[in-house]
């Protein structure tokens, strides 16, 4: 995830001034020159470093900060509520136009996924009760069209293509398109190239100037660090964009991209690409960001997440059965499914506070999660239900049918049974914490 060692750098610099108990104006001045570091080291601009450094020292350094009981935890208020207007703030909406159809103008260099992120974007619209429309302007790039309609085709979003004649007129027929057929939003996929030149810009401008695009919506890589803050730039002097969606925040980028754009550009960063999937994408909250920097955890994003993808009935039912201790295989294998929906195990303890920054091998470990599907699946719905009744003749019979081995088999029952020891005693704190530790080295498929 990006920011991982910004997270950890800054933790370690907090960690140091609460050990430290009452803070002199030196102690302040040293833990800004490591933040500034660990800032520059994350690719964020040197002048927007500067400028939040010397922002965060002179409230740090006031009278309420160094006379406070806990003037450690204060810096780290300040320093969490400047990375929050660093990133722009509040969060920034997508704007509606009020007579249909908005029309979204995707723009950005290539290799940015400006095809796939955009119409992950679409498919966000949709959820939301939008009946948006993809319309394949970019006529160069080879397959760009095919791409954009096999995207299309998985999110059930209508694509509109004319080939690869004039992308202004594509782009003209999509709107009327759109009007004709009840799609209230438009989303054009224009062209990229590696670098930004006069030819790229004169036939944006073109399309804008032709479309009049309720939004222009930058797509940026976040792995390219200070290059995207250059090309988000070169973007808004051409066509005064209205907003970034940063793409690839899920992978080791340093983060300084985020950290950037807003205060070069005065542009705020509205959508993040967070996976590879095509529902991997979210609202981008500057403060919710800010707190996973800093370690703090982003609880919201959490329960969103798990709102969009548990079934909350299914649920019930489980903690029902749960609670008459009536949890079968089957269970134990829809509860891996949804919790494997919501991401990556890694993604996850990062929202949790307190857990940001921690080196945790969490990752989903597909293959394992497979075996473990296979020899549910081999199973009877008797032996599900009674997983106790499975001597060595059965566990021989399931393996074969499942292309494992009979220790697979029993690692799987073996962790079933300590997930139902487990619940069965969480009405005793004490006793439920001593069984987590032996789930360490089982082979979960997280």
């Amino acid at each position: 995830m990006a920011f991982e060692s910004l997270t950890d750098k800054l933790s370690a610099v907090f960690k140091r001034l609460r050990g430290k108990g009452r803070l002199s104006e030196a102690d302040v001045k040293e833990a800004m020159k490591e933040i500034k570091m660990a800032l520059l080291e994350a690719d964020v601009n040197f002048k927007v470093v500067k400028s939040f450094v010397a922002s965060v020292t002179e409230r740090a350094v006031g009278q309420d900060v160094m006379e406070s009981l806990t003037p450690a935890q204060m810096i780290v208020k300040i320093v969490n509520e400047e990375l929050t207007s660093l990133m722009g703030g509040g969060d920034s909406k997508l704007a509606i136009s009020s007579a249909p159809p908005t029309i979204v103008m995707l723009v950005g260099l290539q290799g940015a996924g400006k095809t796939t992120n955009g119409a992950k974007l679409a498919g966000l619209m949709k959820k939301q009760g939008k009946r948006p429309l993809l319309a394949a302007c970019d006529v160069y790039r080879p397959a760009a069209i095919k791409q954009l309609e096999v995207v299309g085709e998985q999110l059930d979003i209508p694509v509109f293509q004319m080939g690869q004649i004039d992308p202004v007129d594509i782009a003209k027929a999509a709107v009327e398109h759109a009007k004709k057929h009840g799609n209230d939003m438009v989303f054009l996929d224009t062209a990229g190239r590696l670098h930004v030149d006069e030819a790229l810009m004169d036939e944006l401008r073109r399309i804008k100037g032709a479309v009049s695009p309720t939004e222009i919506l930058l797509v940026v890589d976040a792995m390219i660090g200070q290059d995207a803050v250059t090309a988000a730039k070169a973007f808004d002097d051409a066509l005064d964009i209205d907003g970034v969606m940063l793409t690839k925040l899920d992978g080791d980028a340093r983060g300084g991209a985020a950290l950037s754009i807003r205060a070069v550009t005065g542009k705020p960063i509205k959508f993040a690409g967070i996976g590879e999937k095509l529902d991997a994408v979210e609202v981008f909250h500057p403060d919710r960001m800010a707190s996973r920097i800093l370690g703090m955890g982003d609880v919201l994003s959490l329960i969103e997440k798990a709102e969009q993808n548990l079934d909350a009935k299914k649920a019930a039912e489980q903690m029902e059965r749960l609670r008459k201790n009536k949890f079968t295989l089957a269970d134990f294998y829809d509860q891996l499914i949804q919790l494997k929906s919501m991401g990556s195990m890694q993604d996850i303890a990062g929202m949790l506070p307190g857990m940001g920054g921690k080196k945790l091998d969490l990752s989903v470990d597909e293959g394992n999660l497979a075996r473990i599907e296979a020899i549910i699946q081999s199973m009877t719905p008797y032996e599900r239900e009674n997983p106790n009744i499975l001597n060595s003749s059965r566990k021989k019979r399931i393996a074969a049918g499942s292309g494992t081995q009979v220790v697979d088999v029993n690692r799987l029952l073996k962790q079933f049974d300590m997930i139902q020891q487990l619940t069965r005693q969480f009405a005793n704190p004490r006793k439920a914490k001593g069984l987590f530790g032996k789930f360490k080295g089982m082979g979960l498929p997280f």
